[in-house]
């Protein structure tokens, strides 16, 4: 099967902002089709949203499953899903290899925890997703995503514009 006839995995991506207004990335690990370029290592979380889930319950799961934050208060859900395809792929046999790419909707939920609830090397017990993270502004965090994730993470910074504000 060719990989434009593969089907797009259902996924949520989730826009964490803090009370400066700033997002909330990891520094992403390569796995399988999602490869991190030098230089754009830094995603905002996301994954897979099981069978029969809510979208906002996949988006407290992940988010607490890659960050171990749960102290979030909901600020916005987009209205449509917005797609990405996964560059050609040839390593190791991986999970995402069953898939064309992703078709997200994005959440966007303000931190009202402490910082010290953030863990991103050892959240909750699951593996890291991530080797680091950081607060960044919404808008320049556009080009620290790997290239063919960039029109998705343009198309959240002007949904979800408003929220990047002191709040």
């Amino acid at each position: 099967m060719s990989p434009s006839e593969l089907p797009y995995r259902p996924n949520v991506g989730v826009a964490l902002f803090n009370r400066a207004g700033l997002v909330f990335a990891g520094k992403s690990r390569s796995a399988g089709p999602e490869v991190v370029l030098h230089g754009h290592e830094w995603q905002m979380p996301q994954g897979g949203i099981d069978a029969e889930e809510d979208l906002l319950a996949a988006a407290r799961r992940e988010l607490f499953e890659e960050t171990n934050v749960r102290s979030v208060q909901l600020l916005a859900v987009s209205e449509e899903a917005w797609t990405y395809d996964f560059p050609p792929y040839v390593g190791p046999l991986h999970h995402l290899c069953a898939f064309r790419g992703q078709h997200q909707r994005w959440v966007a939920f303000r931190f009202i925890g402490e910082e010290d609830e953030i863990n991103v090397l050892a959240p909750n017990g699951a593996p890291a997703e991530f080797s680091a993270w950081n607060w960044f502004k919404l808008a320049e965090l556009v080009a620290q995503v790997v290239p063919f994730k960039r029109p998705v993470y343009e198309r959240v910074a002007r949904t979800f514009a408003p929220f990047a504000v002191a709040g």
